[in-house]
């Protein structure tokens, strides 16, 4: 049975293997299973291999500047609240380029779903170090090895009190699957960091390195922001699941004034506010 956000004829430029393709079906399976119809849906990306995955999906979209994706989610949600706003990115674009936005929409807490696939090389760019490259990995620019620490995404928001923190891994299609669901129909600023690997550019952290270093993290009290945070700095294999969860905090769109006592989507706004603006003129022709 087709999936209603298939898109067919479409030539996909990933390389074959990538685990885009599998975050692709991921994502897809997600938003399907949980009936979100395509015209009620908003995937926004920045740029890189993975911001072309709304590309690949029958849905709106929206891709921006290399490392704007957060902004421009936020800015839509504000727009339409009956939206479901997804932004999607690399590591690069979320965590590097796009680092201070990632932190100002922690702050903001809009109610948007941020998947980041995490590979931890720059695909686009041919394969440069990224923000979570680890220490000696080295590439056709980092000759000697990585000597900087690695960024810790799920650490900084737990720290951050983003209201959903998770990571999950790309060959696990049905647990990942799961996650994402749950941060979809999280109301708030929910982060999913999904590992994955880059076949072309990374050759050590590869599909087997992830399934031998990765692990699914058991009796753990996911509304303990202590307990959290200590999970996600401690060293060593990457635990896989939801971390962090808070459901009581406000989400942006829902504090700004425009939005308190007129519920009318901001551009359904506009266009009345056009629409009399040419009757006006209209009269006085």
């Amino acid at each position: 049975m087709a999936n209603i956000y298939d898109m067919h004829g479409i030539d996909i430029a990933w390389c074959p293997g990538c685990g885009n393709f599998s975050i692709l079906d991921i994502v897809k399976n997600a938003v399907a299973e949980l009936g979100i119809a395509p015209d009620k849906l908003c995937m926004v990306s920045g740029i890189g291999q993975a911001a072309k995955l709304p590309q690949y999906m029958k849905a709106s979209y929206f891709n921006g500047l290399h490392g704007r994706a957060l902004p421009a989610a936020a800015a839509i949600k504000v727009s339409n609240m009956d939206l479901t706003v997804i932004a999607e990115s690399g590591e690069g674009d979320m965590y590097g380029e796009g680092g201070n936005h990632f932190m100002a929409t922690i702050r903001r807490n809009p109610n948007i779903t941020n998947i980041v696939h995490n590979n931890m090389v720059y695909g686009l760019t041919k394969g440069q170090a990224s923000p979570t490259s680890q220490v000696g990995m080295k590439t056709n620019i980092q000759v000697d090895g990585v000597f900087e620490q690695p960024f810790n995404p799920l650490a900084v928001a737990i720290a951050m009190n983003a209201t959903f923190v998770a990571r999950a891994f790309s060959g696990d299609t049905q647990q990942t699957k799961e996650i994402l669901k749950q941060a979809i129909q999280h109301k708030g600023y929910a982060l999913v960091d999904i590992l994955q690997p880059c076949i072309t550019f990374n050759k050590i952290n590869t599909f087997q390195w992830f399934k031998d270093n990765t692990y699914y993290i058991e009796n753990h009290n996911a509304a303990d922001r202590n307990a959290a945070f200590a999970l996600a700095a401690k060293e060593g294999k990457l635990g896989l699941g939801i971390y962090y969860k808070y459901e009581n905090r406000p989400v942006f769109e829902e504090q700004l004034d425009v939005n308190q006592t007129d519920k009318t989507p901001l551009y359904k706004r506009s266009a009345d506010r056009q629409a009399k603006l040419e009757r006006l003129i209209s009269s006085y022709i």
